[in-house]
């Protein structure tokens, strides 16, 4: 294996083809499948040309897209400072508000395009992430704004029609004077899913916010992408109160919530009981059952579930005689009824029934339809009451996430939203840690719009979204903190700012080619000039797909700067030389990982000099070069 750093995402594409190759080995050749043996290997169980299929104009570039590698980093933010990377409108540097608490914090806020910040995050965040919220554009025709690298067909019409991120970039508008209105949106969010997908754990949930327009599209791509048998539910919210007649007489009040999970061992949990349910759903006290409201459960097994059962004949009080497959040995169930917990109905007679009571209750079920949570004027309200004026006005209600992530997630997992707009994800996040004293961890990523001149967030300073997301999570935190008092201790309102950006790398680095230690030497760097040891350290970190909210300590070994991240899981030393002493003092350390510039060995013998170093004190230290 090379000695190298990467510092480029995962092909996913090719890794796709080596499982392929790996149960049917000839059917690769030189990395490419040879579909039609593939095809006659599965037989009988592939799709004909008649099968059943949603595509649209594009599809099978979205699906390259998820796969596609790219060369770009993740840019701590650690202070308050100015970004080089685009101006406004009067040519101003966009002054970039930094983290908070960036030593202790192990929430992240990402500033980006989604696609880009995804595919970075796949090493890191493989596997890890417990719930996802996403409330995408819904593609009114007005606020569908993401980079279009779907086709370079319509370059004439998206240069008069379209507009430009900070660094130049065309991002793209659809309008509904698009021919390709609905394949443009599912386009872009086909391989965000796909991504999203990975990070999920084993037993992870997506939530995808959607209205009318392409809650189509959005069930049948998300069935292509979770399996249709992980679709758990379509909650639909209803996001406004009040009644009037948006389109034919008609009032639209709700949105749809799309719910799916990453595989079959994901479940929803239970509500918390309400009297409103115990209510409707149980009895009032009877003199057979008076512990309190009781309703009766089948103690038969229901129809087509595997796992056995027990069958044998109950007889009722009335002498009535049942013989079914029941759910409990016939042991179990006489001790049900000598506690008084079977019911046979008002005549005594009838098929016997399990009694529980509501204060036994684990929870109800969640309906699918939700009328009682908090309105889109109720997400405006609290934006109002942090920020003095409506900066951002659609606003979800913190109480909406809150729902969601009460039946999903436990106090320890990390949610993640991609399309974090105001970031209230990230308040309902700090919201329910205060609530339960939890340590769940958010990573918000959000595109750097900027904010339209004459808008009320732009009369009040702030130049893109990030800007207002960034400053509602403090403000936000701010007012957690203090109305929790003694119970927010140990409370996580800081995060760390992230900013996409390009490599770090300069050509050469990823030029085709061996070059020996001497020619090395004679190069120009391989670093660009503006990139600082933090950034070299965030690339080696996704590189390596370590998380990136650990704890880090910088020192001084021997007078040379040296990084260490979560201690020991990476030691890096970025100065153009170091000397032999530096490096057994950090090989003595023995970490997980090792980093050094190619260039501060002065010759091939010195590197492969500093390698034996390693294998001498540190066997189990793998060590790389940038």
């Amino acid at each position: 294996m090379s000695d190298k750093m990467k510092f480029e995402t995962p092909n996913l594409t090719a890794e796709n083809v080596a499982k392929i190759a790996e149960l049917f080995p000839g059917v690769v050749t030189e990395g490419n499948v040879n579909i039609d043996l593939l095809r006659a290997m599965l037989g009988e169980d592939v799709f004909t040309d008649e099968a059943y299929e949603f595509t649209w104009v594009g599809k099978r570039a979205a699906i390259a897209e998820a796969g596609r590698p790219i060369r770009k980093t993740l840019r701590p933010v650690i202070k308050d400072e100015t970004i080089p990377t685009g101006t406004d409108s009067t040519g101003k540097p966009y002054c970039s508000s930094g983290s908070r608490d960036w030593d202790t914090t192990e929430n992240l806020y990402i500033e980006g395009d989604n696609l880009d910040v995804l595919k970075l995050l796949q090493e890191s965040y493989l596997g890890k992430v417990k719930m996802v919220y996403i409330d995408p554009p819904y593609n009114t025709g007005n606020d569908f704004v993401y980079r279009d690298n779907f086709t370079a067909s319509r370059e004439d019409y998206e240069e008069e029609t379209g507009v430009y991120e900070e660094d130049g970039d065309r991002l793209f508008k659809n309008t509904e004077t698009n021919g390709r209105f609905h394949s443009d949106w599912c386009s872009m969010i086909y391989p965000r899913l796909v991504l999203a997908r990975n990070l999920l754990t084993t037993d992870g949930v997506i939530f995808i916010s959607i209205d009318d327009g392409e809650v189509a599209q959005l069930r049948k791509i998300s069935d292509e992408v979770f399996g249709e048998s992980n679709f758990l539910a379509c909650f639909c919210w209803k996001r406004k109160k009040e009644i009037s007649s948006d389109s034919k007489n008609v009032a639209v009040q709700g949105e749809y919530i799309l719910c799916y999970s990453k595989s079959s061992f994901a479940d929803l949990k239970l509500e918390p009981i309400s009297e409103e349910y115990v209510a409707k759903s149980y009895n009032a006290p009877t003199p057979d059952f008076p512990d309190g409201k009781w309703r009766p459960v089948p103690l038969t097994v229901s129809k087509g579930l595997s796992g056995g059962g027990y069958t044998y004949t109950i007889t009722t009080p009335s002498g009535a005689k049942h013989k079914r497959l029941w759910a409990y040995p016939e042991k179990s169930y006489e001790q049900l009824l000598s506690n008084g917990r079977v019911y046979f109905g008002k005549d005594k007679s009838g098929v016997p029934q399990r009694v529980i009571y509501a204060h036994e209750s684990k929870g109800q079920p969640i309906t699918n339809y939700w009328d009682a949570v908090s309105s889109n004027k109720e997400g405006k309200k609290t934006i109002l009451e942090l920020f003095g004026n409506a900066s951002f006005d659609t606003a979800k209600p913190i109480e909406l996430v809150l729902k969601m992530m009460r039946v999903a997630t436990d106090p320890g997992d990390i949610i993640l939203d991609f399309f974090s707009g105001s970031a209230t994800t990230a308040h309902a996040v700090m919201q329910l840690n205060a609530e339960d004293s939890g340590k769940r961890k958010f990573v918000m990523v959000q595109l750097p719009e900027v904010c339209g001149d004459g808008t009320e967030a732009a009369k009040a300073g702030y130049a893109t979204i990030c800007e207002i997301g960034k400053e509602r999570i403090r403000r936000a935190g701010d007012k957690i903190k203090g109305e929790a008092g003694l119970t927010a201790k140990g409370l996580d309102i800081g995060f760390r700012v992230l900013k996409l950006d390009d490599t770090n790398m300069n050509e050469v680095y990823y030029a085709a080619g061996d070059y020996t230690q001497d020619m090395i030497l004679m190069m120009q760097s391989n670093i660009k000039e503006d990139r600082s040891d933090m950034d070299l350290l965030y690339s080696c970190l996704l590189d390596w797909g370590l998380p990136l909210s650990m704890p880090h300590t910088h020192e001084k070994i021997e007078g040379y700067s040296v990084h260490t991240y979560n201690d020991g899981d990476l030691i890096a030393c970025f100065e153009d030389r170091i000397s032999e002493k530096a490096v057994r003092e950090i090989a003595s350390r023995q970490p997980l990982r090792a980093v050094f510039r190619d260039s501060s060995f002065t010759s091939s013998p010195e590197k492969i000099n500093v390698f034996e170093i390693f294998k001498l004190l540190a066997p189990n230290t793998t060590v790389r070069v940038i």
